[in-house]
C-alpha cells in the first residue's frame, strides 16, 4: 500500500468546537500490504485505563464515547487488567446501549499480565504469561466484557521473558482464523523482542511510552525501526502521565517553560503543544489520551493541526535533555 500522503492540516479557524476532528491514518504502510492489511486508527486514541474512575454511569460512558467520535475519535485502547480487571466491562456495558456504535469505532486490547486482585483468586504473585491457552482465553473474555465479537487489534501488554514467539504466532493465528481478531501487535517492547516476535507473526504496531519528558525512543531505536518498517507506534503517557503539569525538576520547569512559549505564541494549550511535538515525529505516531474530560480530549484533537517549527521542536528537545544539540 502507498505511503500516506500525510498529516491531516487544519486551519486555526477549523478549531472551534464544531469543525474540530482528528485525522485518520493506517498504522501500517508498508508498500507489500494491500489497504486491507493494514488498520486505520485516528491519530487520537481514547485511552481508557482510568474509565473506572471517572464515575460515569454506562450513559455517561456513551455519552462521551460519542462526543468524542464527532471529534473524530474512532480509537479505543482497553487491556484486560485496566481497573482491576473491571474497565473493560463498563465499557462493554456503555455499548450494549447501543450496539450501531461498534461498526463506527476500533477496540484495541492488551494481554499477558496476571495482577495479584481479589477477582482473581488463583493469582498469588503478579506475573507475565504469554502461553498461548492464556492469549486466546484473555482474548475471549475481553470479547465478553467488551460486548463485541470481534477486536481490531490485540497487543501482548508487556515483554514476557518467558515468551516462546512460535506458541505466541500459533495464538495469534487461532484467533484470526475464527475471526476474533483482525491485527495484532506488541506493547513496550524493544527493538530486538519486536524482531523476534515478528520473525514468526505479523505485528502492525508497538505502543510504547514517549513524551517531552520521556524522550528515549528517540534514541534507543524503537521509533527508527517504526519508520523503517513504515509502522505508526501508539503513544502512552503522552502527557508524562500528568507529571508535565506538576513536575518540579529542573526538567519539568524548563520543559513547561519552553511549551508555555510555544502555546502562548501559537494561542493553544500546553497540551496541545506536548502532543503535536509527539505526533511532528516522522514515524507518524499515534496519540493516547487519559482523561475523562472531554475538553481535554478537544486539546489532544487540536494537537492533529498544530505544525511547530524545527526551532520550536528542537527548543522542547533541548529543555528535557538539558543541554544544546551538537
Amino acid at each position: 500500500m502507498p505511503a500516506c500522503s500525510g498529516i491531516m492540516r487544519f486551519s486555526h479557524d477549523d478549531l472551534s468546537e464544531s469543525n474540530m476532528q482528528t485525522s485518520r491514518l493506517p498504522v501500517s504502510r508498508a508498500s507489500s500490504k494491500s489497504p486491507l492489511d493494514s488498520p486505520v486508527f485516528s491519530r487520537i486514541v481514547l485511552g481508557l485505563w482510568r474509565l473506572g474512575s471517572w464515575n460515569m454511569s454506562a450513559q455517561q460512558r456513551l455519552a462521551f464515547l460519542e462526543q468524542s467520535l464527532e471529534l473524530g475519535i474512532t480509537t479505543t485502547d482497553h487491556a484486560d487488567i485496566y481497573g482491576d480487571y473491571q474497565a473493560e466491562a463498563l465499557f462493554g456495558e456503555a455499548l450494549a446501549l447501543k450496539p450501531s456504535v461498534r461498526s463506527q469505532i476500533e477496540i484495541v486490547s492488551k494481554c499477558g499480565i496476571k495482577l495479584v486482585s481479589p477477582g482473581r483468586p488463583a493469582h498469588t504473585v503478579q506475573h507475565y504469561d504469554t502461553s498461548r491457552a492464556h492469549i486466546i482465553a484473555s482474548a475471549e473474555k475481553s470479547l465478553q466484557n467488551l460486548h463485541t465479537d470481534y477486536l481490531d487489534l490485540l497487543l501482548i501488554h508487556r515483554p514476557d521473558p518467558l515468551m516462546d514467539a512460535d506458541e505466541i504466532a500459533e495464538a495469534f493465528t487461532s484467533l484470526q482464523q475464527s475471526g476474533k481478531v483482525k491485527h495484532f501487535g506488541v506493547s513496550n517492547f524493544t527493538t530486538s523482542q519486536f524482531d523476534l516476535l515478528a520473525s514468526r507473526f505479523p505485528l502492525v504496531t508497538n505502543q510504547i511510552e514517549f513524551s517531552v519528558l520521556h524522550m528515549a525512543p528517540l534514541d534507543d531505536g524503537t521509533l527508527d525501526q517504526c519508520q523503517r518498517l513504515s509502522l505508526s507506534p501508539m503513544i502512552w503517557s503522552a502527557l508524562a502521565g500528568g507529571r508535565l503539569f506538576s513536575d518540579d525538576t529542573e526538567q519539568g520547569l524548563r520543559v513547561r517553560a519552553a511549551l508555555e512559549k510555544i502555546a502562548a505564541d501559537l494561542g493553544v494549550s500546553i497540551s496541545t503543544v506536548a502532543i503535536a511535538w509527539i505526533l511532528q515525529h516522522p514515524s507518524r505516531p499515534l496519540a493516547l489520551t487519559g482523561s475523562g474530560r472531554i475538553e481535554a480530549v478537544r486539546e489532544a484533537v487540536a494537537a492533529t493541526a498544530v505544525t511547530l517549527t524545527r526551532e520550536q521542536w528542537f527548543s522542547v528537545w533541548i529543555a528535557s535533555a538539558g543541554r544544546n544539540v551538537a
